[in-house]
């Protein structure tokens, strides 16, 4: 299956969702889009493809959100996608895309709504939350 993974490997979160992945038995192309940002048409396709606003893609925590002024509601999409590509850090994360479809992995386990059932055992996130039974089965 192919699978990518819109990456930041210091993020507990992306950490987890890029391992419930690997689980399922998939190596995903990993895109590090701190380094790599997507490009401004991608990743509008991506907060589109996920359901999202631009609001809603927009990370808030460890970024110069408040610094830039991001909270006004009056900021438009594009002034707020600006504000992304400039600084890719504020792109919330990660984003997977599957042929089952695209998700922004918030919390991690929402990964598994678009990967096949094919994972290998059990799964506990880095925080010690056990997502998949020894069976690969999830557990809600």
């Amino acid at each position: 299956m192919d699978v990518t993974i819109y990456h930041n490997p210091g993020c507990g979160t992306s950490r987890n969702a890029l391992a419930m992945i690997r689980n399922a038995g998939i190596e995903p192309d990993i895109v590090e889009y701190v380094k790599n940002p997507p490009s401004r048409d991608r990743l509008v396709q991506l907060i589109a493809d996920a359901g999202l606003t631009v609001r809603q893609a927009l990370r808030e925590k460890g970024t110069p959100y408040a610094e830039l002024g991001l909270g006004n509601p009056s900021l438009t999409d594009d002034q707020l996608l600006d504000a992304m590509m400039a600084h890719p850090v504020l792109i919330n994360r990660p984003f997977v895309v599957t042929p089952l479809g695209t998700r922004l992995a918030r919390p991690s386990e929402v990964v598994l709504d678009i990967l096949p059932e094919t994972h290998q055992g059990a799964f506990v996130k880095e925080d010690g939350e056990h997502v998949l039974d020894a069976q690969g089965k999830r557990i809600r």
